[in-house]
């Protein structure tokens, strides 16, 4: 799973470079988000607007993410193509991570304190 990260602000986006996020990818991709989650700002956006499908294995992946932050750490996602946010959706997890509808949307949120 090939991820790009890139600091903003105070702020780490980091964006999925793949189309998929499903069973074939999920370990590597917990694995390349734990390495950059430990480097990271508090805060962390998870631009998936480039990914058109995600399975159980891919959410339970980005689930996983979410637990491993330590409680100083928020973890956001961005850019749910409508594919993946009907997954959300329909599993309620759209109820357990703050969600944006893009990147820069996350940054303009005055909802949020920074």
């Amino acid at each position: 799973m090939k991820l790009r990260s890139k600091d903003r602000g105070s702020a780490t986006v980091i964006t999925a470079m793949e189309d998929r996020l499903d069973a074939a990818v999920a370990i590597q991709f917990k694995d390349k988000m734990r390495k950059i989650a430990d480097s990271s700002h508090k805060r962390i956006i998870l631009d998936l607007s480039g990914v058109d499908f995600l399975d159980s294995s891919g959410l339970g992946a980005v689930v996983v993410v979410l637990k491993m932050m330590p409680p100083t750490q928020r973890f956001e996602l961005a850019g749910l193509t409508p594919a993946v946010a009907k997954v959300f959706h329909l599993t309620r997890m759209d109820q357990v991570f703050t969600i944006h509808p893009d990147v820069n949307t996350a940054f303009s949120d005055t909802t949020l304190t920074p």
